[in-house]
């Protein structure tokens, strides 16, 4: 039950790539890099476990799906995808014993559960509550503003009530240790644990910062939708609020990304540094100080991932606008 339960919350912890990106697993870290990816994990005896896999991404496939927006799409899918595979995989090194005795059904069951309570909390409540509380409905930009706070208000507090759990508290050191290593990586410096401390547990790129300004992105993009649908149907419905904003978040997801790329390229610009502000905040909750063994681990993830090309990357200054 442990495993099920921390592999649905790592769904809101993980880090989108550019470049070089990963996320934290369980007692692991998973990395990505140009044309591959592999997690490392350490198993209850100490030993640390690597699993890498060449990957090519179909936005590098197909030039269509690599157009703005499209791709943010794309990328948020297909980390979706291979973070389960990894977190699966973490599971059974890191806790042999109790991934034994998983059932696939309720696995599954409680996957669509998972993904129940999200659509629940993070769109059927803040829509409900602010078609219950306030007569705002046909104003689609103050309806979409106080809804959009509340989404980002439930969010806060899921992430604060999780970091309780002394599980969750291990997870986000070792997202800390990947923030390390990548920024690590990207400073050119010789990649190990000691410099990798050095470097703060904050990275303008995390998923939570991504989270937060798909969340902003979702009060304007919804704004618009409501005023199109309110030109066909007249006055809009609760429901059809619901109908119509889920099958939309792929493309607010998509637009979030773009924002988070130019946000990360030109952050020492005062209006996009503003903008990453409260993403950087948040991860003082879902990211924690690593010991050294963590690092450690996060540090054999980035290098299993790159394999025998890591030589031609290290000694080499990267920064955000560096896309592969």
């Amino acid at each position: 039950m442990k495993i099920k339960i921390l592999r649905h919350l790592i769904l809101f912890v993980s880090k989108s790539s550019i470049l070089v990106g990963g996320q934290a697993v369980i007692e692991g870290v998973m990395m990505r890099v140009p044309g591959a990816y592999s997690t490392a994990v350490r198993d209850p005896e100490g030993k640390i476990h690597t699993n890498r896999h060449d990957f090519e991404s179909i936005t590098d496939r197909k030039p269509g799906f690599k157009k703005p927006i499209i791709r943010g799409a794309v990328s948020l899918f297909e980390a979706m995808k291979m973070g389960f595979q990894t977190l699966q995989w973490s599971a059974d090194i890191a806790m042999p014993e109790e991934s034994e005795n998983i059932n696939p059904i309720v696995d599954a069951l409680m996957t669509l559960v998972s993904i129940g309570l999200a659509i629940s909390l993070f769109f059927a409540a803040p829509i409900g509550l602010t078609t219950w509380l306030f007569d705002k409905d046909q104003d689609p930009f103050v309806f979409n503003i106080i809804s959009g706070s509340l989404r980002i208000f439930f969010f806060l507090v899921y992430l604060i009530l999780i970091s309780l759990l002394s599980d969750v508290k291990r997870l986000f050191q070792y997202h800390g240790a990947e923030h390390k290593t990548v920024y690590n990586f990207e400073s050119g410096k010789k990649l190990n644990i000691k410099n990798a401390q050095e470097f703060p547990t904050q990275h303008p790129r995390c998923g939570t910062s991504f989270m937060f300004i798909i969340m902003i992105v979702a009060i304007f993009s919804f704004s618009i939708l409501d005023s199109i649908l309110m030109l066909f149907v007249g006055e809009i419905q609760v429901w059809m609020r619901l109908i119509m904003h889920i099958p939309f978040m792929p493309l607010v997801a998509g637009i979030g990304y773009e924002v988070l790329k130019i946000t990360a390229k030109h952050r020492d610009n005062i209006l996009f540094k503003i903008l990453a502000e409260p993403g950087l905040w948040l991860q003082n909750i879902t990211t924690k100080q690593p010991d050294d063994s963590q690092v450690e681990v996060a540090i054999a993830a980035l290098e299993s991932a790159f394999g025998e090309n890591l030589e031609k990357y290290l000694g080499k200054t990267f920064i955000a606008e560096a896309i592969g």
